[in-house]
């Protein structure tokens, strides 16, 4: 078996967000500090404390909606730009593998919510549809899924499936490649709010022309009182999700600079 670099590194990315991603990162601190108590009881007690307010902060609706508005796309489809678009392109998010009411696997929540907006976009507007999403492991590419959701629940097929990627960069990449190849330039990009702005900017390296078609927002509403969707509630698993999605895309920005 040949050795895949691109993969090692593929993999060593998905360790690292492990380690720096709740739920395992404020609890780094609490165990070292919990570690420290004994040999250094000071430094052990600033790192207990420390990881469990950093937990606070990522579940509690007021910090986690400044952080959502760090990078969550703000505007919704802009009309007369999309007047020019040639496709829509919608990236994969995720599968269920164990979904015996389909049939074995499917898309997971995530991949139906671009999905939907996709088929709506394709429906209002006669464009082609591209999907764009891989299989790290080796099972079913999710381009597969996605083409199979959007053929049977939404009755849209697409016309493009990019099978091959495992990542953003490699969505924008591989997709360039077919829609180069029919003439394609311009493209709505379907993908969630959140994921937008690192989405767009890998497919405007890709050499394509980006009308961003952001959905499934998890801030909005009034950035200056902070009257979001995230402030709505009580800390909740809700809450949780947004900060863990926001911290992931801030962290992807960051190594999408730092990679340049």
């Amino acid at each position: 078996m040949s050795f895949d670099p691109s993969a090692l590194l593929f993999w060593l990315k998905k360790l690292a967000a492990v380690m720096l991603l709740p739920p395992l990162l404020p609890l780094i601190p609490v165990v070292a500090g919990l570690l420290l108590l004994r040999s250094r009881p000071r430094l052990g007690q600033w790192l207990a404390w420390a990881g469990v307010v950093l937990n606070l902060l990522l579940i509690t609706p007021f910090s986690v909606s400044w952080l959502v508005r760090q990078v969550e796309h703000a505007e919704a489809l802009d009309e007369a730009a999309a007047r020019g678009a040639q496709a829509i392109v919608v990236l994969g998010a995720g599968r269920r593998t164990h979904a015996p009411e389909f049939g074995g696997e499917t898309v997971n929540r995530l991949a139906l919510e671009r999905l939907r907006y996709a088929a709506h976009l394709a429906r209002s507007r006669g464009l082609p549809v591209l999907v764009s999403g891989g299989a790290p492991r080796g099972d079913t590419p999710e381009a597969l899924l996605m083409q199979r959701t959007l053929e049977q629940d939404y009755g849209v097929r697409a016309r493009w499936v990019e099978s091959a990627s495992r990542d953003t960069r490699e969505n924008a990449r591989f997709s360039a490649v077919h829609l180069e190849a029919a003439g394609v330039r311009r493209i709505l990009l379907v993908t969630h709010a959140m994921h937008m702005t690192r989405a767009r900017e890998a497919f405007e390296a890709a050499g394509l022309q980006v009308v961003p078609a952001p959905t499934a927002w998890l801030g909005g509403g009034d950035a200056e009182t902070g009257a979001d969707q995230a402030l709505v509630e009580l800390p909740s698993q809700n809450t949780a999700y947004a900060g863990w999605f926001a911290l992931h895309e801030l962290l992807g920005q960051f190594a999408y600079r730092m990679s340049r």
